[in-house]
């Protein structure tokens, strides 16, 4: 049962997220490391969301949310008994979204787009003792790039236009945590704790800044400035219930306040001593539970649900979704060594006011209300 179904829960867990808190798209799960054996993994998929509403003037903002693909690659290797390592190549971070412009979108926000790119390796290592508990650790090395452009009448006061250019650039963190297993029933608990990583990328912004005066700013401006990917804690858990079934779940909670861009303009001072950042996003705590099932010697199914409550009242136009509740549905069917794996998740994001200026006092500019979006994914799995 463990080994047919545990690859089900990793599923689950890591091709579910579509447009999460943030800009995080995959939850960085390290299940393979606890594969029996040494394993391979390929994983790939797509995400099609839709992300529309209308703004203030009464104009539709348009599907703002573009699609996007997905990749993943694993490899675990069992030393001895006790020790085991694994490298972990995936896209956990990314956004792209882009409201069109009058007058088949919003003259409010439109041009206004966000583009994040990112590439993760983790190398980690395991120690297993002989009371069936472990902890693991590891580095991991992120490369990211993007651009943001703030457009439309609903920024004329901040910043219109507005365009910086983000070039690719690796930072480092860390991985740490620690596991208890029950084999008898194929119970596990695990609690994993990822760094922050920060990264120094040289930037480029262009356009003006305008905010309480006539005048303003109107040059290209470079410099190199750091940005933090935000730290997270991941409790993951799944136990037999009955033969040949099994229940598993996680709880994610990543700091996404501590997810801030300083360059030259931004954040920006206003008259009345506050400051309008270029992104505010809230801390996130995403839950997910689900229950695997072995139907015969090769076809096992699961079924999960996901849920992350909407945090604040206003959100960012570059983040335009507040929330979401998840169902994802996998096969599995193992042959050998080999373990295939499909599942399609359909995810409702929450709806959410969009506002733009001070922390705390923001204005709205849009009301998003029609957002879900639906995502398909496959794994192969290699024992040997």
């Amino acid at each position: 049962m463990h080994k047919i179904l545990s690859g089900g829960a990793v599923m689950l867990m890591t091709t579910a997220p579509v447009m999460a808190g943030g800009i995080e798209r995959a939850p960085q799960s390290l299940a393979v490391l606890f594969e029996q054996g040494n394993y391979a993994e390929l994983s790939f998929g797509a995400v099609d969301p839709t992300v529309e509403g209308t703004d203030i003037a009464g104009f539709p903002t348009g599907d703002v949310a573009q699609g996007y693909g997905f990749f993943g690659l694993s490899y675990k290797h069992q030393f001895n008994d006790n020790l085991s390592a694994a490298v972990i190549a995936e896209q956990p971070f990314g956004a792209d979204i882009l409201y069109p412009t009058a007058p088949a979108g919003s003259p409010v926000l439109g041009g206004t787009r966000v583009e994040v790119n990112s590439t993760t390796l983790t190398a980690l290592a395991r120690y297993k003792f002989q009371n069936n508990f472990s902890i693991h650790g590891g580095i991991r090395a992120s490369k990211a790039d993007g651009g943001v452009t703030l457009d439309g009448a609903g920024y004329s006061r901040i910043a219109p236009p507005y365009d910086l250019e983000i070039e690719d650039e690796w930072g480092t963190g860390y991985v740490i945590g620690a596991a208890y297993e029950i084999p008898e029933i194929a119970g596990r608990v695990s609690l994993t704790y990822n760094s922050p990583i920060e990264h120094d990328f040289d930037m480029t912004e262009t356009g003006r800044v305008i905010l309480g005066a006539t005048g303003g700013l109107t040059d290209t401006i470079s410099g190199r400035y750091t940005v933090k990917t935000p730290r997270s804690w991941t409790l993951e858990g799944q136990t037999g219930i009955a033969e040949g079934t099994l229940v598993f779940g996680s709880i994610r909670w990543v700091k996404w306040s501590e997810f801030i861009v300083d360059n030259a303009v931004f954040p920006i001072a206003t008259p009345t001593g506050g400051t309008v950042p270029l992104v505010e996003v809230e801390d996130t705590t995403t839950y997910t539970i689900g229950v695997g099932r072995k139907f015969t010697e090769n076809w096992s199914g699961s079924l999960s649900f996901l849920y992350e409550s909407s945090e604040g009242d206003t959100v960012s136009p570059l983040a335009p979704s507040n929330g979401r509740k998840g169902v994802t549905l996998a096969a599995i069917y193992t042959m050998d060594n080999v373990k295939v794996t499909t599942g399609i998740n359909y995810t409702r994001l929450g709806g959410s006011d969009l506002g733009i200026g001070e922390t705390g006092n923001k204005t709205r500019v849009a009301t998003m209300d029609d957002n879900h979006a639906w995502g398909v994914g496959v794994r192969v799995g290699y024992s040997f």
